[in-house]
């Protein structure tokens, strides 16, 4: 048995274990609104944002996510399992949807500088918590099969984010088919946010 059938028989076997659920979902979520298809977008964004040269506002904006990003990694490589707690997580990624919308709305170039280091932070904070939980709750017998799980729901389902985000955006703009997409995602992850609290998941 593989393929699907052993992705749903690894579901059924972790299904009791709230903490993997709700990380699962975490991830799936956001793969599937949001993942990481409006950085393809960028140099519109830039275009919209910028003044002279747009190539220059684009890089800038690339590597303020990529800063936050790298601040990030440095801060969790020392106290990144310490940290690692599901409601923590859920709550990261909750502040991170408001962040993107405030970056989809934002028409100060500078304001967005700052909101995309603040999204890359939270993106690999969150991103990071959630895998170190998965690694941790999984049983060991069945570790290898959970982390290709949450892996297959990070980055299969990001396929999809560019019907979400890119598609849309040429209906409705990208502005507003960003903010859309990471409204949407809030509304999962407020989901998940109550269940991981209502099973008792937190630990703050």
């Amino acid at each position: 048995k593989g393929g699907y059938g052993e992705m749903f028989a690894t579901l059924r076997e972790v299904s009791g274990n709230r903490t993997l659920m709700t990380m699962l979902g975490v991830a799936g979520a956001y793969a599937l609104f949001v993942g990481n298809a409006y950085q393809a977008q960028m140099p519109e964004f830039a275009h919209d944002l910028g003044h002279g040269e747009p190539g220059w506002h684009y890089s800038l904006l690339l590597g303020a996510h990529a800063a936050g990003a790298l601040i990030a990694g440095v801060m969790l490589e020392s106290r990144g399992a310490l940290l690692a707690r599901p409601v923590i997580a859920i709550r990261l990624a909750l502040i991170w949807c408001l962040v993107i919308v405030a970056f989809a709305f934002s028409n100060n170039y500078a304001l967005s500088v700052v909101l995309l280091f603040i999204a890359g932070l939270l993106d690999l904070t969150f991103g990071s918590m959630a895998q170190t939980l998965v690694q941790l709750e999984a049983p060991a017998a069945l570790r290898g099969r959970v982390i290709g799980l949450y892996s297959m729901a990070g980055l299969g389902l990001r396929t999809f984010s560019g019907v979400t985000v890119g598609i849309l955006g040429s209906a409705i703009g990208i502005h507003a088919s960003l903010a859309l997409s990471a409204l949407l995602l809030l509304l999962c992850v407020s989901v998940l946010l109550a269940f991981a609290q209502r099973a008792g998941t937190h630990n703050t």
